[in-house]
């Protein structure tokens, strides 16, 4: 099974890649870069031990990590990175991560040491908080925010600027969705508790993992996450966690099984990292805490 969810993945990735080049008119060159494409696509970047539930239930990780704040920058309003400290490895891979209305980068903090003590690079924004600060507007956000931290950060050495993605929490996540739109490079996207006034995404061409909560009063998620998953039939992967008895704010602190679930996708779709898609797949049955999960898996 775990061959079979590889290669389809790998399959729509490139076919939807090849597709980008000839829609933007990039003829000359494309050969080269799909095969860049399919390189990086199949190769593993393996970060760290082999996992177990508990390291992925853990609030922090293997590695050692340090951060450095970021003022506002052309495009969006700054923010502070979290990176591994270790050169040993190589580069990592990162992602650029929204907060909702009226919220600064403290509503979503708790994911810097989660996910860079376990090899990535996080960018947890701040927002612009315009008039115009919806979601397509927090999708540009988020890309100026990847932008910036692969190109004139002081730790832009240590990013590998093909395994980059992006998450955000209610209107940041419905941002998240607006940057898997804009750019199908994306190795994966997060919408938590996404508040988004479009509610059909067919033109997400990238693995993308939906978080609601039960009782969400601000984004009920038979409005919002629920027709989000539903519609990402063109994604290579989907999944849709929904929390039991929780609500909008189920993402704006440490939560285990997000936590759990959002390491997993990005190990297995930033880095193509095979040893997490047994925590994956086969999705969990309901309990206590998941009302209900749903996934792309095969057979599931």
């Amino acid at each position: 099974m775990h061959h079979r969810t590889r290669h389809r993945s790998l399959r729509v990735r490139l076919r939807h890649a090849v597709a980008a080049l000839l829609t933007g008119g990039l003829l000359l060159g494309a050969v080269g870069v799909t095969d860049a494409t399919a390189a990086t696509a199949q190769q593993e970047y393996r970060r760290g031990p082999d996992p177990t539930l508990s390291s992925l239930q853990a609030a922090q990780g293997p590695f050692s990590y340090a951060k450095v704040s970021v003022a506002a920058q052309t495009g969006f309003g700054g923010g502070t990175i979290y990176y591994p400290t270790d050169t040993s490895q190589g580069t990592f891979g990162a992602i650029a991560i929204s907060p909702g209305l009226n919220e600064n980068q403290s509503a979503v903090s708790w994911f810097g040491p989660k996910l860079a003590s376990n090899g990535f690079v996080v960018f947890i924004i701040n927002n612009l908080n315009t008039a115009a600060d919806q979601p397509p507007a927090r999708g540009r956000q988020l890309l100026a925010a990847l932008d910036y931290l692969t190109g004139s950060s002081t730790v832009a050495n240590r990013v590998d600027k093909n395994r980059l993605a992006v998450a955000g929490h209610s209107l940041g996540g419905g941002g998240a969705l607006n940057a898997a739109a804009a750019r199908p490079s994306l190795q994966a996207a997060i919408p938590l508790t996404p508040y988004v006034y479009d509610k059909s995404w067919t033109n997400v061409y990238v693995p993308t993992f939906v978080v609601g909560g039960e009782t969400d009063n601000v984004a009920p998620v038979a409005d919002h996450a629920e027709p989000i998953y539903q519609t990402l039939t063109n994604a290579p992967e989907r999944a849709y966690l929904e929390m039991n008895g929780r609500g909008h704010a189920v993402a704006n602190s440490y939560n285990t099984t997000i936590g759990q679930y959002t390491l997993a996708w990005l190990k297995r779709y930033v880095d193509n990292d095979t040893r997490y898609e047994k925590f994956l797949c086969p999705p969990p049955a309901p309990n206590s805490v998941i009302a209900e999960y749903r996934s792309s898996c095969p057979g599931s």
